[in-house]
């Protein structure tokens, strides 16, 4: 897939996963890729196997405004423009029933998770709207929409994350910035290992074969930034969905 030749893309929570994936994919497509994450060896060692023309690495918090505000001057410190923000750090933990949850561990899903799409929205903002616009797609999850067992600060701070998109489209969209979400199923990650380790829900029950490896929603990324995405602006995607799997080309 082309189509991101001179365009800069942003993704957090780069350093595994969905956001690994992405960084590798925007990279094919032609863009240069800033990627965040805490984890520093991580995301430096997958920026320079994209090459250093084409990819910078930047430890960040993403629950620390600063850092991402930071970040965000970095990358347009090096590339000259912020075109795509990925929004996808997340965690599971805390796993358990919200009666024997730690409150702290519990803040700390919504800081990440909620909080982190906001800061990452806030400080891409003021560059997207001085260049006349831009595309901020988050991560999104079917936990957002209902409530699955064991998950509640990751279902609440999800179902956060998918209204503060539309919200995005709704005050920014007039002004050029496409705000979506990817909802992605349930993909071979580390995090699907932290589940099934749970025990607690039925998703925990899945068998590693009915996940879907993540270069499927790296390839939906790209995808989403095309104009052939545009007319779900203010949508979520999902990844379940047959119709969008066929346009993407995604089968087992």
């Amino acid at each position: 897939m082309g189509g991101m030749d001179g365009k800069s893309v942003m993704i957090t929570g780069a350093s595994r996963g969905i956001g690994a994936a992405a960084a590798r994919a925007f990279a094919e497509a032609g863009a240069r890729v800033a990627l965040l994450a805490r984890t520093e060896d991580s995301i430096a060692e997958i920026a320079g196997e994209i090459g250093p023309d084409h990819a910078i690495a930047i430890p960040c918090d993403v629950s620390r405004y600063w850092e991402v505000e930071t970040a965000v001057k970095a990358t347009v410190g090096a590339f000259g423009r912020l075109d795509v923000l990925v929004g996808n750090a997340g965690i599971i933990d805390p796993i358990g029933h919200m009666g024997g949850l730690d409150p702290d561990a519990w803040g700390q899903a919504i800081d990440v998770n909620l909080k982190g799409v906001f800061h990452g929205m806030r400080a891409a903002l003021p560059v997207m709207l001085e260049q006349g616009g831009g595309t901020v797609i988050t991560v999104s999850s079917g936990a957002a929409h209902g409530p699955v067992e064991g998950w509640s600060a990751y279902c609440a701070s999800k179902a956060g994350a998918a209204m503060l998109t539309r919200m995005l489209d709704k005050e920014y969209g007039p002004r050029g910035i496409r705000a979506m979400g990817l909802s992605p199923g349930t993909v071979a990650t580390d995090m699907q290992r932290e589940i099934r380790a749970s025990g607690i829900n039925p998703v925990s029950q899945l068998d590693w074969s009915e996940h879907i490896p993540p270069d499927w929603p790296a390839k939906a990324l790209v995808w989403m930034c095309g104009p052939e995405a545009a007319a779900h602006a203010g949508q979520e995607i999902s990844l379940r969905d047959e119709g969008i799997r066929a346009t993407l080309g995604l089968s087992r």
